[in-house]
């Protein structure tokens, strides 16, 4: 509180000394009582001059001795520049608050990004205040003080700019975060679903860092708490350690974004809908309307087909004919089979290939490649359904025949003579 005093007092010794220093003032008396040990003031009946340095010293001794506390030792040029450092902390940060953020803040809505949008107001308040406290205690170094009164002081100076610093970082790593996840959800992409918790886990992180770092710089070991910590978290990573895996998982999953919601997957044996991308697991809704809850260590661990992105459906399939099927009808049928694919409007053409490729143990064996241009997978379906009707009217008005497994089955010995015997 003394120091309180001195600080404010001294800015008031120094305003009012500028203004009584800059004008006569007229001849009074003044005087003290006793208690205070003041002296009489000159007295004169004219106009007389006071010198300014003069004037601070007693004002400040007498309003201090008002107040029960000593100069020790400070003199009113250490005042003066206590004030001084004061008004231009004060000065400084009213130019960084109304002119120099201001300007950036236009510059910023120049630009495309919205990154510097947020980034610039959100540091406006760190800066500002990281100025003040350096004033301060710029101000405070400047009087002599006990040599406790220095101890709290440099402490209090460590711990100040600590906070202002840690609080700096804070509000950037918010504004690039927020920033991120305007994108992340613009762009549709899964990592915006964990955003919220990825800024709640930095504001954690930023508090315990910024903690043990205050405490280690005002001289104090931290190192048994970070042995605490270390085995409270070696204790808690191993009765958690699936939900830390699945945890983990998520993040792959979002960072990676192998699948949205709403696209069509297959993960290991299951395909269906991805209806839900959560912490610690994803669902997926199959085909026969079953919901499949995965753990995401397992959907993170699987190989992933998404059906979904697919930019062609490529159809492969061999079309068997029998063997009775002369080479130069099979020659017709080859470009039969051709001609109705590439007639076909949602047949990407640079894809269709049709070829006579086997001969099989039962058939003659056309090879039949084509692509749609449609992802969707409703409409790849369509389309093989259109072009295997296709595909057998062309086989029936060629009058040949599809080829199935067969066996034949030769018979001699007695056996064989009585049956056709018997059938004769």
């Amino acid at each position: 509180m003394k120091h309180f005093f001195r600080l404010s007092l001294c800015t008031l010794g120094f305003l009012l000394g500028s203004v009584v220093g800059a004008a006569e003032v007229p001849a009074t008396t003044v005087q003290a009582g006793a208690a205070a040990n003041s002296t009489a003031a000159a007295v004169a009946t004219g106009k007389v001059t006071a010198r300014t340095p003069d004037l601070l010293e007693h004002m400040v001794d007498v309003i201090l001795d008002l107040f029960n506390v000593k100069s020790s030792g400070n003199t009113v040029s250490h005042y003066v520049i206590c004030a001084l450092f004061l008004v231009i902390a004060i000065l400084l940060r009213r130019f960084l608050t109304t002119i120099f953020f201001n300007q950036l803040k236009k510059l910023a809505s120049k630009t495309e990004t919205t990154l510097d949008d947020k980034l610039f107001p959100a540091m406006e308040s760190p800066v500002a205040t990281f100025v003040m406290v350096t004033g301060i205690f710029a101000a405070l170094k400047v009087l002599k003080l006990s040599e406790t009164a220095d101890h709290s002081i440099a402490a209090g100076s460590t711990v100040a700019f600590s906070l202002v610093i840690f609080w700096g970082l804070l509000r950037a790593f918010d504004a690039i975060i927020d920033h991120s996840a305007e994108i992340a959800k613009v762009k549709q992409m899964g990592i915006a679903a964990f955003m919220p918790w990825i800024k709640k886990s930095l504001i954690v992180v930023f508090v315990v860092v910024g903690t043990l770092i205050t405490v280690q710089s005002l001289g104090y070991n931290v190192s048994t708490i970070l042995q605490g910590l270390g085995i409270g978290g070696l204790a808690f990573a191993l009765a958690a350690q699936d939900t830390i895996a699945n945890l983990f998982g998520s993040i792959v999953v979002a960072i990676d974004q192998p699948f949205k919601i709403g696209e069509t997957v297959k993960i290991g044996a299951h395909t269906g809908t991805v209806e839900d991308i959560g912490l610690r697991s994803t669902k997926i809704r199959l085909i026969d309307k079953s919901l499949v809850v995965m753990p995401n260590k397992l959907v993170s661990s699987e190989a992933i087909v998404n059906l979904s992105r697919f930019t062609q459906r490529r159809v492969e399939q061999v079309i068997g004919l029998t063997y009775d099927t002369p080479p130069d009808q099979l020659a017709v049928i080859v470009e039969d089979f051709r001609g109705i694919l590439l007639a076909d409007a949602e047949v990407d053409p640079t894809s269709v290939m049709v070829f006579f490729r086997d001969l099989s143990a039962s058939s003659l064996d056309v090879w039949v490649v084509y692509a749609s241009r449609e992802a969707d997978p409703k409409e790849g379906f369509a389309l093989k359904q259109r072009m295997n009707l296709a595909i057998m009217r062309a086989v029936a008005a060629r009058r040949l025949s599809f080829a199935y497994p067969t066996s034949v089955m030769h018979l001699d010995g007695p056996v064989a003579k009585a049956l056709v015997g018997g059938k004769g």
